[in-house]
């Protein structure tokens, strides 16, 4: 069967938004880059969201020639707590029914992106209009289990509500897709769900955007000084990315060689002014105390959140790439990295473990361990030969992940799940269980 047109389902946060903030990250580049890729191939996407500022226009057209992202109010149009959006989700779920009467749409699928995206399209289902028979296909992205066994307190636990919410959504859809075959099983034993509706996909890279750029070059867009090396950490400003561990492996290596400190620059990337949310700003309150308590004013810089766009010139400026993460499911970043050529240094965590190749496109340590972290930092930092060699494979590893890859999976799922292709289930099943 034909897919002519998809409903994807964020509600959360905007595939469109700036990256670095609380809750813009690796998810909402999958969500863009997937529903650009099927744009290209003449699928119609409709990317519901909800809206965070009332100025911004209900309709936006940054998903391709056929990509369009809906913007729904859903409780206060602002940044707000995701925990509480459960409570507005009734109101963004008419929004969408709203939308779909008017136009008269109807959708071959629902591809729902973290649990309350689940649930509304669960809700979507039970409420008609043409959805009655529309097949679900989730992707988590993250999962609240694997986050609470990272947890360094209480208050980054995540509430037992979206411990249930995953598991329901596990029983419910028609099909789910996994990053890695870890993720895969930790579904499995942790959840109770169906090893036979989960499919394993990768996450993706935009291999026109990220690629290879001369690092002088590169170096001179961004205006960093060409005699420095480099090192790079990408991503949001919270206690789950493990940023501390990178400033206390820095402060390891510094009084080593003290002309590192005319030669070394640590740039960190994310968090976004402005963001809205407490737990940001504390979160870069402590590491910007870290860094001085650790001496390290002269050697590390927090230069906020980047465009898209601007990234493949940080990658391509950087000897190398450090994700410190205690958690991922995948970790995209590691991805981009790779395919601008740099090696990366992650935490032995996740999704991190199955895209960065150990001795091969870089390094993987034990998560929060500092000292093996500023080993590896070492290592690469007085062996450019190795760090030409690392990069290199990197690129041909990244390859593997180009979009028009996964996407012919992505699309293959999709076309699995019609109801034309298993019409016995849909004869077993009746609206409400469905």
């Amino acid at each position: 069967m034909t897919i002519r047109r998809v409903a994807m389902i964020s509600v959360h946060t905007c595939p469109l938004a700036t990256l670095g903030g609380k809750e813009t990250g690796g998810m909402n580049v999958y969500v863009r880059d997937l529903s650009r890729e099927l744009s290209r191939r003449g699928v119609a996407v409709d990317c519901f969201t909800r809206s965070q500022n009332p100025n911004v226009r209900r309709i936006g057209y940054g998903l391709g020639r056929k990509g369009r992202v809906i913007h729904l109010p859903a409780g206060p149009e602002a940044p707000y707590d995701k925990h509480k959006l459960i409570h507005h989700l009734p109101q963004f779920v008419s929004g969408i029914l709203d939308f779909v009467r008017r136009e008269g749409l109807r959708y071959d699928v629902i591809h729902s992106h973290y649990w309350l995206s689940g649930l509304v399209a669960r809700e979507l289902r039970r409420r008609g209009s043409g959805f009655e028979h529309t097949p679900i296909v989730h992707m988590f992205h993250t999962l609240g289990h694997l986050k609470n066994r990272v947890a360094a307190g209480p208050q980054e636990r995540e509430p037992e509500q979206r411990i249930r919410g995953e598991a329901e959504v596990m029983q419910f859809a028609d099909r789910l897709i996994a990053a890695t075959p870890q993720e895969r099983a930790q579904m499995v034993w942790l959840y109770g769900a169906e090893p036979d509706k989960i499919s394993v996909v990768p996450c993706g890279v935009d291999l026109n955007l990220f690629h290879p750029i001369p690092q002088d070059e590169a170096k001179r867009v961004l205006g960093l000084p060409l005699d420095r090396c480099i090192i790079l950490f990408v991503g949001r400003i919270e206690p789950l990315k493990g940023i501390d561990t990178l400033l206390r492996a820095i402060a390891l290596l510094a009084p080593e060689m003290p002309c590192w400190r005319e030669e070394l620059a640590v740039v960190i990337i994310g968090g976004a002014p402005g963001a809205g949310l407490a737990a940001t700003n504390a979160e870069m309150a402590r590491l910007e105390r870290l860094r001085a308590e650790l001496g390290l004013q002269d050697l590390v810089t927090f230069q906020g959140a980047q465009a898209q766009d601007t990234l493949v010139y940080y990658y391509s400026a950087a000897e190398m790439v450090v994700v410190p993460s205690h958690y991922e499911s995948f970790g995209m970043v590691a991805l981009e990295a790779m395919a601008c050529g740099v090696p990366v240094i992650a935490s032995n965590v996740g999704g991190l473990a199955f895209s960065v190749q150990d001795g091969r496109t870089g390094y993987l340590v034990p998560s929060g361990d500092a000292a093996a972290m500023a080993e590896r930092i070492r290592q690469l930092l007085k062996d450019p030969d190795l760090r030409r060699r690392l990069g290199k494979q990197a690129i041909d590893r990244a390859r593997r992940y180009g979009w028009p890859t996964i996407a012919d999976q992505i699309v293959a799922i999709y076309e699995q799940v019609q109801p034309s292709a298993c019409p016995q289930k849909w004869k077993r099943c009746g609206t409400e269980s469905c």
